[in-house]
């Protein structure tokens, strides 16, 4: 357990220094370079900027239109025969879509239910399995131009829902 906490304590400086050093052998102007990719990085920031305003303004208005409330109405007897709890649906579907609005919803079913009760679980399970497909594809793909996305939508939420089950099914295992 002490390696482990020493690894820990270490591993960004090591890492650091590794860089430094790499950089230094290769006879790389470090400053010139850093300069230059956060010139890059603030250009890219700007370039995406569009995309990730239109996310956060959908999911905003999915949140207090109260539309979430009405997919989960619809999707509950659907999520009851897969034995999917209906309490966990609104982290599901905000998940692809926003971080911090799922983790609002992880907040507020932690406080609803607790942590260690079987929905708590399942929502943290969730939580930690599951990735922000569109804000990742809004950043990644706004950064390099890419307008289609043909096969990535269905594969990321192929996996979300995948993550989805295995959430319920890991936690119905272990906790249940």
């Amino acid at each position: 357990m002490e390696l482990l906490k020493m690894i820990s304590v270490m591993a960004i400086p090591l890492m650091m220094t590794i860089i430094l050093l790499h950089g230094y052998i290769k006879k790389v102007n470090l400053y010139d370079a850093f300069v230059e990719g956060a010139g890059e990085g603030f250009k890219t920031a700007v370039r995406i900027m569009p995309y990730l305003i239109a996310i956060f303004l959908a999911i905003g208005l999915l949140r207090k239109s109260g539309g979430m409330n009405l997919v989960v109405g619809l999707l509950a007897p659907i999520t009851k025969f897969l034995g999917i709890p209906s309490e966990v649906l609104p982290l599901a579907l905000m998940r692809p879509f926003s971080g911090s609005g799922a983790l609002g919803i992880l907040k507020d079913i932690i406080e609803s239910y607790g942590p260690d009760s079987f929905i708590g679980r399942v929502a943290s399970t969730m939580m930690g399995s599951a990735e922000t497909i569109f804000f990742t594809m809004a950043v990644y793909f706004g950064a390099i131009g890419v307008q289609k996305s043909k096969h990535t939508v269905p594969a990321a939420l192929i996996s979300h829902f995948a993550a989805v089950i295995a959430s319920v099914v890991i936690c119905s295992f272990m906790f249940r």
